[in-house]
């Protein structure tokens, strides 16, 4: 089985290159299910319901999140109505939406999907490590494949993660900085690691945001607005190959793909 995990879309140019270029990937590389973190693309920031229904019409089957999940209000109307729609599972009790997903395949086996947020520089939250631990036990009822995305800043919070995960999950994949790094492998247990799927959407640009508006808030310190940038349009992410009866991974590959005239 092959899944195909998107980093951050970011904005419309994110959209757009998950429009124009994941069909081809998915029949290039025999993809069997798609997830993509989405929550940068609303405007960068945050999802809305238009969004989320347009994203989920681009043959992805489970949309993860993370701290900027809240910073369209309107989310707090319809999480609760998508399923594949993902917060952290280590939020506050009481937040609404879930952490957690089961995808039934047409061949009859599930794949489950977990979401976290890191808590290192990252606002406070319940410690993904013990949650983690909890939620894949409740996922491993289901199912041996499982594939889980560690939003957070630290990739030490991420490898440590990967480390106390192995053999548990299929796939620990970190997002959040949108800098996908060269670190993918498979760890000696079976599970796949990678600290961050890195970006998809312009990359001429400060992690998605037009480069002039962050330089000058670093310049200034003064609070300016931050636009999505436009230029240099790529989808990036990871394959990962993985057994279906075991639920380890026997690969993951990085994926960088340019849209044409961006």
């Amino acid at each position: 089985m092959k899944i195909f995990f998107i980093g951050d879309i970011v904005g419309s140019p994110g959209r757009m290159a998950v429009r124009e270029l994941l069909p081809a990937l998915i029949s290039r590389k025999k993809i069997d299910l798609v997830i993509a973190n989405c929550e940068n693309a609303a405007a960068g920031f945050g999802v809305t319901q238009k969004v989320v229904e347009e994203l989920f019409k681009c043959n992805i089957d489970a949309l993860t999140s993370g701290n900027h999940i809240w910073n369209k209000k309107e989310v707090l109307d319809f999480i609760g109505d998508f399923e594949r729609l993902l917060r952290p599972a280590n939020y506050p009790s009481g937040a609404p939406g879930t952490g957690t997903a089961l995808i039934p395949l047409k061949t009859g086996e599930y794949v489950g999907i977990l979401n976290l947020a890191g808590r290192i520089f990252m606002n406070p939250s319940d410690c993904p490590f013990v949650t983690a631990k909890n939620k894949v036990a409740e996922l491993r009822e289901k199912t041996e494949i499982i594939v889980v995305d560690m939003h957070a800043e630290a990739t030490s919070e991420k490898r440590a993660l990967g480390w106390y995960l192995d053999g548990e999950v299929s796939a620990v994949i970190g997002t959040h900085t949108h800098v996908q790094t060269a670190d993918e492998e498979v760890l000696p247990q079976g599970t796949a690691y990678i600290s961050d799927a890195g970006m998809t959407g312009p990359f001429d640009s400060v992690i998605g945001i037009n480069k002039e508006a962050i330089i000058e808030r670093f310049l200034t310190q003064m609070p300016n607005k931050f636009d999505v940038a436009k230029d240099d349009i790529r989808m990036q992410g990871v394959v990962v190959d993985i057994d279906s009866i075991s639920g380890k991974a026997g690969s993951i590959e990085r994926i960088s793909v340019k849209l044409k005239n961006s």
